[in-house]
């Protein structure tokens, strides 16, 4: 199992702009917002590949030395 790595805040704003890309997409007929769909995986799973590349933890809220599983 991957370990999270998402606050709230972050999924929230993810899906909020996931969801603005994909109706731009759908209005627009523009393919680039299908983009948008990446934002709302990474908040559905809690998980961003970047975050654990750069090492940042937005999810991490009292002991960040030894996060919860």
């Amino acid at each position: 199992m991957v370990a999270k790595n998402m606050g709230k805040i972050d999924k929230v704003l993810r899906i909020v702009i996931g969801l603005g890309l994909l109706a731009f997409a759908v209005t627009t007929g523009n393919w680039i917002g299908y983009i948008g769909i990446i934002p709302i995986v990474t908040a559905l799973i809690g998980w961003c590949p970047l975050y654990s590349i750069l090492k940042i933890d937005t999810g991490c809220t009292e002991n960040c030395e030894n996060p919860k599983k």
